[in-house]
């Protein structure tokens, strides 16, 4: 069994994401390991319409820290994860974790499946599978309950 040193943990600021943060929080606690958490800002479905995505992204960050407060609270307190950071990125998913990936350099992604529909699924794409395909360490997909 692999060792982790490096987990990174996409969050998608949804219910599912507690599933997410629950594992990789397990994960970095058993392995040692440090822990990167990130959301991202969708910019996609109004690129054009001239928002402010950094203004978006300041307050998507404070509402998500005060969500997570008492779990980075926990981890920062926490002997068995050596570090644990918070980042809101802002662009198209799947461009913004990857380069966030490739910044922070996990041995291990960790990231949910939302379950879209078909239609919805066509058009967007799903991250997990970009993730799964692009990522060069391994990566653990979450199910939705």
């Amino acid at each position: 069994m692999s060792t982790y040193h490096r987990i990174f943990a996409a969050l998608d600021g949804t219910d599912a994401q507690n599933a997410v943060l629950d594992r990789a929080v397990a994960l970095a606690r058993a392995n040692g390991a440090e822990l990167y958490l990130a959301h991202v800002v969708d910019s996609l479905p109004t690129d054009a319409n001239g928002t402010d995505y950094q203004a978006l992204a300041s307050g998507v960050r404070e509402a998500m820290e005060e969500t997570l407060a008492p779990v980075l609270d926990e981890l920062a307190a926490d002997p068995a994860v050596p570090a644990c950071s918070f980042k809101v990125g802002v662009g198209r998913v799947p461009d913004v974790l990857g380069d966030l990936v490739e910044e922070w350099n996990p041995d291990l992604v960790v990231c949910g499946e939302r379950g879209y529909s078909d239609i919805k699924y066509a058009f967007v794409g799903s991250v997990s599978k970009h993730l799964i395909r692009t990522c060069r360490c391994d990566v653990l997909v979450v199910k939705g309950e």
